[in-house]
Protein backbone atom coordinates (compact mmCIF):
# COMPACT_ATOMS: atom_id res chain seq x y z
CA UNK A 1 0.00 0.00 0.00
CA UNK A 2 1.38 3.41 -0.87
CA UNK A 3 2.09 6.01 1.77
CA UNK A 4 -0.62 8.24 0.31
CA UNK A 5 -3.24 5.48 0.43
CA UNK A 6 -2.31 4.68 4.03
CA UNK A 7 -2.48 8.36 5.00
CA UNK A 8 -5.91 8.68 3.38
CA UNK A 9 -7.22 5.67 5.34
CA UNK A 10 -5.95 7.17 8.60
CA UNK A 11 -7.48 10.55 7.71
CA UNK A 12 -10.85 9.00 6.74
CA UNK A 13 -11.05 7.24 10.14
CA UNK A 14 -9.57 10.22 12.04
CA UNK A 15 -12.78 11.54 13.67
CA UNK A 16 -13.26 8.25 15.53
CA UNK A 17 -9.54 7.86 16.16
CA UNK A 18 -9.59 11.26 17.88
CA UNK A 19 -12.46 10.10 20.09
CA UNK A 20 -10.55 6.90 20.84
CA UNK A 21 -7.44 8.90 21.75
CA UNK A 22 -9.46 10.96 24.23
CA UNK A 23 -10.79 7.79 25.81
CA UNK A 24 -7.27 6.35 25.74
CA UNK A 25 -5.87 9.41 27.50
CA UNK A 26 -8.59 9.03 30.13
CA UNK A 27 -7.54 5.39 30.50
CA UNK A 28 -3.91 6.44 31.06
CA UNK A 29 -4.95 8.97 33.68
CA UNK A 30 -6.75 6.15 35.50
CA UNK A 31 -3.72 3.87 35.52
CA UNK A 32 -4.09 2.16 32.16
CA UNK A 33 -1.26 1.42 29.75
CA UNK A 34 -0.88 1.56 26.00
CA UNK A 35 0.83 -0.34 23.20
CA UNK A 36 1.16 0.07 19.47
CA UNK A 37 0.14 -3.04 17.53
CA UNK A 38 -0.32 -3.45 13.79
CA UNK A 39 -0.87 0.27 13.13
CA UNK A 40 -3.33 0.81 15.97
CA UNK A 41 -2.97 2.04 19.54
CA UNK A 42 -4.27 -0.24 22.26
CA UNK A 43 -5.21 1.09 25.69
CA UNK A 44 -6.07 -1.26 28.52
CA UNK A 45 -6.18 -1.84 32.25
CA UNK A 46 -6.39 0.63 35.08
CA UNK A 47 -9.64 1.80 36.61
CA UNK A 48 -11.28 2.25 33.20
CA UNK A 49 -10.57 -1.37 32.24
CA UNK A 50 -11.92 -2.61 35.56
CA UNK A 51 -14.99 -0.40 35.15
CA UNK A 52 -15.67 -1.75 31.66
CA UNK A 53 -15.44 -5.28 33.05
CA UNK A 54 -18.09 -4.46 35.65
CA UNK A 55 -20.69 -3.05 33.26
CA UNK A 56 -24.04 -4.88 33.24
CA UNK A 57 -24.17 -7.80 30.81
CA UNK A 58 -26.06 -6.20 27.92
CA UNK A 59 -23.42 -3.46 27.54
CA UNK A 60 -20.30 -5.20 28.89
CA UNK A 61 -17.45 -5.68 26.43
CA UNK A 62 -13.86 -6.87 26.48
CA UNK A 63 -12.64 -4.58 23.71
CA UNK A 64 -13.97 -1.76 21.55
CA UNK A 65 -12.49 -0.11 18.46
CA UNK A 66 -12.69 3.58 17.61
CA UNK A 67 -10.84 4.28 14.37
CA UNK A 68 -7.23 3.26 14.94
CA UNK A 69 -7.63 2.99 18.72
CA UNK A 70 -8.66 -0.15 20.58
CA UNK A 71 -9.79 0.06 24.20
CA UNK A 72 -9.80 -3.12 26.27
CA UNK A 73 -10.31 -4.38 29.78
CA UNK A 74 -6.70 -5.61 29.87
CA UNK A 75 -3.88 -6.50 27.50
CA UNK A 76 -4.61 -10.24 27.76
CA UNK A 77 -8.11 -9.62 26.38
CA UNK A 78 -6.67 -7.43 23.63
CA UNK A 79 -4.20 -10.15 22.64
CA UNK A 80 -7.09 -12.62 22.44
CA UNK A 81 -9.33 -10.27 20.44
CA UNK A 82 -6.70 -8.46 18.32
CA UNK A 83 -7.61 -10.10 15.00
CA UNK A 84 -11.32 -9.38 15.52
CA UNK A 85 -10.73 -5.77 16.53
CA UNK A 86 -8.42 -5.18 13.56
CA UNK A 87 -11.24 -6.21 11.25
CA UNK A 88 -13.11 -3.28 12.81
CA UNK A 89 -10.08 -1.02 12.22
CA UNK A 90 -10.29 -1.92 8.52
CA UNK A 91 -14.05 -1.27 8.59
CA UNK A 92 -13.38 2.22 9.97
CA UNK A 93 -10.84 2.76 7.18
CA UNK A 94 -13.47 1.75 4.62
CA UNK A 95 -16.50 3.55 6.11
CA UNK A 96 -14.82 6.52 7.84
CA UNK A 97 -17.30 8.86 9.55
CA UNK A 98 -20.19 6.72 8.28
CA UNK A 99 -19.08 3.66 10.26
CA UNK A 100 -20.75 4.32 13.60
CA UNK A 101 -24.14 5.35 12.12
CA UNK A 102 -24.05 2.29 9.84
CA UNK A 103 -23.08 0.03 12.75
CA UNK A 104 -25.89 1.38 14.94
CA UNK A 105 -28.40 1.10 12.09
CA UNK A 106 -27.40 -2.50 11.51
CA UNK A 107 -27.93 -3.26 15.22
CA UNK A 108 -31.31 -1.48 15.21
CA UNK A 109 -32.47 -3.45 12.18
CA UNK A 110 -31.53 -6.71 13.87
CA UNK A 111 -33.29 -5.69 17.06
CA UNK A 112 -36.45 -4.82 15.11
CA UNK A 113 -36.28 -8.25 13.45
CA UNK A 114 -36.13 -9.91 16.87
CA UNK A 115 -32.50 -10.92 16.42
CA UNK A 116 -29.45 -10.35 18.59
CA UNK A 117 -28.37 -6.76 17.82
CA UNK A 118 -24.70 -7.56 18.50
CA UNK A 119 -24.15 -11.03 17.06
CA UNK A 120 -26.34 -10.43 14.00
CA UNK A 121 -24.90 -6.96 13.28
CA UNK A 122 -23.43 -6.97 9.75
CA UNK A 123 -20.08 -5.59 10.94
CA UNK A 124 -19.76 -8.09 13.79
CA UNK A 125 -20.68 -10.99 11.55
CA UNK A 126 -17.96 -9.89 9.16
CA UNK A 127 -15.42 -9.58 11.99
CA UNK A 128 -16.30 -13.01 13.38
CA UNK A 129 -16.11 -14.54 9.89
CA UNK A 130 -12.71 -13.04 9.13
CA UNK A 131 -11.27 -13.53 12.62
CA UNK A 132 -13.02 -16.40 14.40
CA UNK A 133 -12.80 -16.40 18.18
CA UNK A 134 -10.14 -18.63 19.62
CA UNK A 135 -11.03 -20.48 22.80
CA UNK A 136 -9.69 -18.75 25.89
CA UNK A 137 -7.06 -20.73 27.75
CA UNK A 138 -8.31 -22.36 30.92
CA UNK A 139 -6.90 -20.94 34.13
CA UNK A 140 -5.89 -23.40 36.80
CA UNK A 141 -6.63 -22.63 40.41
Amino acid sequence: MTTLARALKYAWAAPYTALGLLLGLFSLLLGGTWRRKLGALEFAGGALGRGIGRLPQPVRFSAMTLGHVIIGVDHAALAQLRRHEHVHVRQYERWGPLFLPAYLLSSLLQLLRGRNPYRENHFERQAYALAPERPRPQRNG
